[in-house]
């Protein structure tokens, strides 16, 4: 923001960073749960402080940025995207001042920081729902949220016969101050989680205040959660959508929810508010959209840089990373952003167990049967994610990593029912068990209560097997996950250069050889069998080589 002289606004509450307002083309983002992170107080969840004491880990790491998943004020009905509270920190996990010296522990440490903001919708116990659901029918307060009459004579069916990406009806319907049957409320996901009207203007310039607030503490970006859903068709009568898609599905850009044009109008808007900062902030948009609509949530007048979540749907098959790095570098170029790259977070399965199942198996079906219907080949799937990992690194762009998986870990699939906490669980009639398998917390140490994840225990079982996957474990280990992440992340900082690759002549088809400027090779083997390596100085491979070659499920870097 500018000052009455004109000078462009910089955050409270932490030291003047570097004002390069390219930071993030090229960054490695880490992102924290913080509810699984690590545990200061004792209570079972990660807290900020737990985050803070973390600061080390994290820089020894080598990334560039942090991005943490809300920590703000919530019941927890979908683990904390359902937020009560914007400008705030959830006493469990801390205090706005925890929060300033995490930031200020991270900035030391030359890390960035990017927040969850979610926008779509907020939780049932926020101020403003709160003032709805007592305001009656046709207030001025119920009009920030979406409320409508049912349908019938006693407007006892939903208004229309939207479906919950959770499972279920996408409403609710209240009781009314009167103590009698009312309106329903909008909800695509959880029923604790009611869609805000965008439409209204009170509602717009508060997330702008929200923006502007964490802003002046420290953040440096945005992840923008559900980016393609604020704009929605709300005209009578509602259009007909009996079924919904799983969110890793990208809808068609002709939807009365998803990805409606008038949703950039909100992002025009945003990105004043992230340009009044020196330098601007920067934002990631997760819109779940094809291809060819994407390049709009990237652009410069808008957030700035979108998710390419193609590899997360992705099996381990050359031809679909090709596919998939050609198509995400020309989307980028349209956009005039850079491309992200990810193969885990916290709605997925962790990609060391997805590349250790059968190509193309259902994940849903292989978590009911607690993974052991088939079993993950975890040596496969291990070599596999490193190789992946050390190909995504390579690549133009930014690199999001997800905790856990620098210690090389697997889904969790065996949780036990009465463990779950996943609203998925529940409102699809317990027939999914959603996305608890990668949210379990970190093990830091061989033993103790929590393998060290904090003094007592943790809020989602730990399985045994984390003792020989912990930090303890693996920490100057050579050739651990651990240590080949640092690796790789330590190398791609000093031979990272133009935004530019080139795919290399002469490559067998089932591998995989591009050359970044500078004279950097990343070769990756889809093969069952060694290949040569082109002349070169092995920097880094995911694997051991064998004799100068190649072996399968391996990426290596060669600089000439």
């Amino acid at each position: 923001m500018t000052d009455s002289t004109g000078t462009a606004r910089t955050s409270t509450g932490t030291a003047r960073r570097s004002a390069d307002p390219n930071w993030w083309r090229q960054a490695s983002v880490y992102q924290i749960y913080p509810r699984s992170f690590a545990d200061a107080d004792g209570d079972g969840l990660g807290d900020l402080r737990g985050v803070a004491a973390k600061v080390p880990y994290l820089a020894a790491l080598g990334i560039d940025a942090v991005w943490l998943s809300p920590f703000y004020p919530s019941p927890l009905a979908d683990g904390g995207y359902d937020v009560a509270d914007y400008r705030d920190v959830d006493r469990r996990l801390g205090t706005l001042d925890d929060f300033d010296r995490m930031a200020q522990a991270l900035h030391a440490a030359d890390i960035k920081i990017i927040v969850d903001i979610v926008p779509n919708h907020s939780s049932d116990e926020h101020s403003w729902f709160r003032e709805a659901l007592a305001a009656g029918r046709g207030s001025p307060a119920r009009d920030r949220y979406i409320f409508r009459d049912g349908l019938g004579p006693d407007g006892s069916r939903p208004p229309s016969d939207w479906v919950s990406h959770f499972g279920g009806s996408a409403w609710t319907r209240i009781t009314e101050p009167s103590g009698e049957p009312g309106q329903w409320y909008l909800h695509l996901f959880a029923k604790e989680q009611p869609d805000w009207n965008w439409e209204h203007p009170e509602v717009r310039k508060d997330f702008e205040t929200t923006l502007r607030f964490w802003s002046d503490r420290g953040v440096d970006g945005f992840r923008v959660d559900v980016a393609h859903a604020l704009a929605k068709d709300m005209s009578e009568p509602l259009r007909s959508k009996p079924t919904v898609a799983d969110e890793l599905t990208p809808v068609d850009g002709k939807d009365p929810l998803f990805d409606r044009d008038e949703v950039h109008e909100i992002y025009a808007e945003w990105r004043k508010v992230f340009d009044e900062y020196d330098p601007p902030r920067s934002a990631v948009a997760e819109a779940w959209v094809p291809a060819e609509r994407r390049p709009a949530y990237a652009s410069p007048e808008g957030l700035g840089q979108a998710f390419n979540f193609d590899l997360l749907r992705a099996d381990f098959d050359p031809h679909a990373f090709r596919e998939i790095i050609t198509n995400n570098l020309d989307q980028a170029a349209a956009s005039g952003a850079s491309s992200t790259w990810v193969l885990s977070n916290h709605d997925v399965v962790r990609h060391a167990s997805r590349y250790g199942l059968p190509p193309g198996h259902d994940l849903g079906h292989w978590l009911m049967g607690d993974g052991a219907d088939p079993e993950v080949d975890y040596e496969a799937g291990l070599r596999r994610a490193r190789a992946a990992t050390l190909l995504i690194l390579a690549l133009p762009g930014s690199t999001y990593l997800y905790q856990g998986e620098e210690l090389g870990l697997f889904e969790v699939a065996d949780l036990p029912a009465e463990a779950l906490q996943d609203p998925i669980w529940q409102r699809t009639g317990r027939k999914l068990k959603g996305r608890d398998g990668c949210r379990v917390p970190l093990p830091w140490t061989t033993g103790g209560p929590s393998f060290g994840f904090g003094p007592d225990g943790a809020h989602l079982p730990q399985p045994a097997w984390f003792a020989d996957a912990a930090v303890e474990v693996q920490d100057r280990q050579a050739d651990s996950t651990l240590e080949f992440y640092r690796a790789a992340l330590r190398l791609r900082r000093e031979l990272q250069g133009y935004e530019e690759l080139t795919w290399a002549d002469g490559a067998a088809d089932d591998v995989l050889h591009f050359i970044r400027p500078g004279g950097w090779h990343c070769i990756t083997n889809f093969s069952s069998s060694d290949v040569a390596l082109p002349a070169g100085t092995c920097r880094i491979s995911s694997g051991p080589l064998r004799a100068g070659e190649l072996p399968p499920d391996t990426t290596a870097w060669l600089t000439r």
